[in-house]
């Protein structure tokens, strides 16, 4: 079978280097073809270097492109140039950090073989942040579970069939949150253990900041059961309060109408028209292998 591995990158190029001889390495006893896509997302800082060794990987693409989208936009544009360019059978997206392992590559391609058109996630056993990151990170998991009823315990790690790239090409949630819309379009998804890896050079770029957004963004993909969920929460709570209304017992309503407001306003960025069209951000491809 045909796989390509999905990186997006910006400015890490050490990392991509890395990343891509441990690909190499690990993949050498599997009689599958194997490529490489990078998706550079308009990096401030040189990314191509020298790859000395290629000898197991079928093809290795570097895509430029001319604005920075950020991350999940990077992996939904890389989706669409492989369905519509490439020829393969599952897509393996990969941050190229080191944080997710390429040692695992093997164990989705071992269940892919008998999954035909399923696709694999990799399911979070362990992490290697820090005590506070990990805490804030099962909050995220919890809110999510409360507000939307979904449990996704997965990132970008995944390995998708290739009727499942379709259907997310279909999906204009893609755009905005790839682990939201992949849960939202697959109700049958293969489980592989994963353990979140260590960044090859420098700190973690996921901020406190950016894990809050992350979470309202998955959970904006399943609006419509949070505001149901949350106009139930909110109609109890009242009746709960109502004889101890207080400016301190508010708290909670104005802290979720503020959540409210930005998974409504996180959910504007689901344009499917700069989905379809995402293609003609690409500067240039260096084709190096």
């Amino acid at each position: 079978m045909k796989y390509v591995v999905l990186i997006p990158i910006y400015n890490d190029r050490e990392s991509l280097k890395l990343v891509v001889e441990n690909i190499n390495s690990e993949i050498k006893d599997l009689n599958h073809e194997i490529s490489l896509v990078v998706i550079n997302d308009a990096s401030s800082q040189q990314i191509i270097d020298t790859y000395p060794n290629l000898e197991n990987i079928r093809s290795f693409e570097i895509i430029n492109m001319k604005e920075n989208r950020g991350h999940t936009r990077c992996i939904a544009s890389g989706l669409k140039y492989i369905f519509e360019k490439k020829e393969f059978d599952f897509v393996i997206p990969m941050d190229g950090d080191g944080e997710d392992r390429p040692a695992e590559i093997k164990n989705f391609v071992q269940l892919s073989e008998q999954a035909v058109e399923k696709s694999i996630i990799g399911e979070r056993i362990r992490r290697s942040e820090s005590i506070f990151f990990k805490l804030c990170y099962q909050f995220h998991k919890f809110l999510t579970l409360v507000f939307t009823g979904q449990q996704i315990k997965f990132g970008n790690f995944t390995c998708l069939s290739k009727l499942t790239v379709k259907k997310l090409l279909n999906e204009r949630a893609t755009w905005n949150s790839f682990s939201a819309s992949l849960k939202k379009i697959e109700k049958e998804l293969i489980s592989s253990p994963s353990i979140r890896g260590k960044r090859y050079f420098g700190p973690s770029q996921m901020s406190f900041f950016n894990l809050l957004k992350h979470s309202l963004s998955i959970i904006s993909v399943f609006r419509k059961t949070v505001l149901i969920r949350s106009a139930l929460f909110i109609i109890f709570y009242i009746l709960l309060i109502k004889s101890y209304a207080s400016i301190i017992t508010s708290i909670p309503l104005v802290l979720l109408l503020i959540m409210i407001y930005s998974i409504s306003s996180l959910a504007l960025r689901e344009n499917i028209e700069e989905f379809n069209n995402s293609l003609t951000n690409i500067n240039d491809i260096d084709n190096i292998k």
